[in-house]
């Protein structure tokens, strides 16, 4: 197995992600087989349980592990299915020290953070980078390993002091380091500073690490005697220093470490020159030149509670600009904070109001992604009603289908107290139930989580079709709550169809709206399998329906014969999160080259 660290200084925030992400896909390009591996330094086991304001989305694995937004990056750009294992925290390493000796497995040892917490690090990482996640047999060639926060941190020294460890034990050949730096332009000289990045080195091989390359975030790119000064203080080759400028959209990255000759670097420092061949990035070449040429606008409202961090819904963007760039669209989001659609903002400040309620009206489509508690729930009812009566295509997620059947039990079926127990525990009309399994005392990992099957019980249902007419889907979940299954006989009978069901008949997993162009409400996250070259199906039909194709789209799924990426049961095909469409390599990271509009937020 051979390594590749990824490590940042100077500030946080430089794109680690995007640049161990890019690696990945850049060594993959080159036929060799990629795993990622993400540490996080805090004390947290996962990110479970961390509001999406301090650490962004939470992301969903098929295994119903919940990590960090990067290995979301990870998946997409490399196409892979990662675990739980793949993302190290502190909490999880502590966590695993403490039980084997309260197991009794270092008796009669003092159990210290050396050697016994790196030593757990080191084997985590062994262990991690072993398990398959390409759907191939076998391990992986390269394991590309993020280490989270910036070098000098107190927390990450424990992974720093595993790390040089590791390096040294696997030995020369098998480890390669990448350290993404800062080189500053000052506005007033407009000279490129390298002494941050000369600190940041100095401080890195202070602690027993040595850079191989070093990867500058700057705003153009370096100066040769710019490169030459940095080679001379950080004692790493000019050949092996790439300039990661700023680019109208992250699909450029991993052409800018092609060109740069990145991979030469790190294919040298592993010894797989004479194995791997030149990088094949021919299709991921055409298709941000593609997606650069984009003009023709779909206007999408996301209606949420956390739009002050458009990272909180990395994914849903992600997968939004999958499906735009498939039906060659140019992405523009409107963001409107679901609290400002409320009647009290409408008393405490007209003009936001106002403001919240043209953005919601002047789109072609509105989504209303996941969320946990009650703020802005009423708003997120009133944009369900506006797009159910004003028959605008609309998409909810989780939460996004829950306030939707809530608004149809009070507006349709007369129920003006209609509501969740999440919200009012002692609501006379619970439309959304707390789940049996679930746990009322700990909060982490008690959800339901991960990948379930879904059946599709009405085969010419807009979402049947949208999936190809297949029989099930397989997607990641994340909730607690659920439709009140002793409600859906009610429901149904005022006109809304619930077409998607667990495997009990009783949990509701897809509900639509046949008498409306496109209302549909999803307790799954279909935005965790989508890729750029495999829309999700669903947010493939929400741009459709917003940019009026949705009837050809639907037509074109209905007779698709074999869809990429499915399986074949029974003479049925079975679906597996993606719409059909040829592959191509993820992208994520941040929001360039996506038009982001509403409340002065603008990317």
């Amino acid at each position: 197995m051979k390594y590749v660290l990824v490590t940042g200084g100077v500030v946080s925030g430089l794109g680690k992600g995007v640049t161990a992400s890019s690696i990945g896909l850049l060594l993959k390009s080159c036929g060799l087989r990629v795993t990622s591996i993400k540490i996080d330094p805090y004390l947290n086991t996962d990110a479970g349980t961390m509001s999406p304001f301090e650490h962004g989305e939470v992301f969903v694995l098929d295994d119903g592990g919940e990590v960090d937004l990067d290995l979301g990056n990870y998946e997409r750009f490399l196409d892979i299915t990662l675990t739980r294992e793949n993302n190290i925290t502190t909490g999880k390493i502590y966590q695993s020290v403490i039980d084997k000796e309260r197991k009794g497995d270092y008796l009669g040892k003092t159990v210290q953070v050396v050697p016994h917490i790196t030593d757990e690090i080191q084997e985590w990482i062994e262990r991690a980078a072993m398990i398959p996640v390409d759907g191939k047999e076998g391990p992986a060639d390269v394991c590309v390993i993020e280490l989270g926060g910036t070098i000098g941190d107190i927390e990450s020294m424990p992974f720093i002091e595993a790390l040089g460890q590791f390096s040294y034990r696997v030995g020369t050949g098998n480890f390669c380091l990448v350290h993404v730096s800062l080189v500053p332009v000052l506005s007033v000289v407009g000279e490129q500073k390298t002494k941050p990045t000369q600190h940041s080195v100095r401080g890195l091989r202070g602690l027993g690490l040595t850079p191989n390359i070093l990867a500058c975030r700057s705003t153009k790119a370096l100066d040769d005697n710019v490169k030459e000064k940095l080679s001379q203080f950080c004692h790493v080759p000019a050949e092996n220093i790439v300039t990661l400028y700023d680019v109208p959209n992250i699909w450029h990255i991993p052409l800018l470490l092609r060109d740069q000759k990145a991979h030469e670097a790190i294919l040298k420092g592993l010894n797989l020159l004479g194995i791997a061949r030149e990088p094949d990035l021919t299709e991921w070449t055409a298709r941000t030149k593609n997606y650069d040429m984009l003009h023709d606008p779909v206007k999408i409202a996301m209606v949420g509670k956390y739009v002050g961090l458009t990272d909180s819904y990395l994914s849903v963007l992600k997968a939004l600009l999958h499906a735009s760039v498939h039906h060659r669209k140019k992405l523009v989001v409107e963001w409107v904070e679901a609290s400002h659609l409320e009647d009290i903002t409408a008393e405490e400040d007209p003009n936001t109001f106002k403001a919240a309620w043209n953005h919601l009206k002047g789109a072609d489509g509105i989504l209303v992604p996941g969320g946990f508690g009650d703020r802005g729930v009423q708003g997120k009812i009133l944009a369900a009603k506006y797009a159910r009566e004003s028959n605008v295509p609309f998409l909810g997620i989780c939460l996004g289908m829950q306030i939707a059947v809530i608004e149809y039990a009070r507006s349709v079926l007369g129920l003006h107290n209609a509501n969740s127990i999440e919200f009012d525990p002692k609501t006379s009309n619970p439309c959304v139930i707390f789940m049996p399994e679930g746990s009322k005392t700990h909060m982490g990992g008690t959800m339901r989580l991960g990948t379930r099957r879904t059946y599709l019980k009405v085969p010419d249902c807009k979402s049947a079709k949208l999936y190809g007419d297949a029989t099930f889907v397989d997607e990641r979940h994340r909730h607690r709550y659920e439709v009140n299954p002793d409600m859906i006989s009610e429901l149904e009978a005022a006109g809304m169809s619930f077409v998607g069901r667990d495997e009990s008949g009783r949990r509701m997993e897809i509900v639509e709206l046949p008498s409306h162009p496109f209302f549909i409400g999803v307790q799954f996250h279909p935005e965790f399998k989508s890729r750029p070259g495999k829309p999700s199906a669903l947010f493939s039909g929400l741009i459709a329906a917003s940019c009026g194709e949705l009837d050809e789209l639907l037509n074109k799924s209905s007779h698709v014969s074999k869809v990429v990426g499915s399986e074949i049961s029974n003479g049925k095909a079975t679906y597996n999160g993606h719409q059909n469409g040829s592959y191509f390599n993820a992208l994520n990271g941040s929001l360039n080259g996506v038009c982001v509009n509403g409340n002065g937020v603008h990317h």
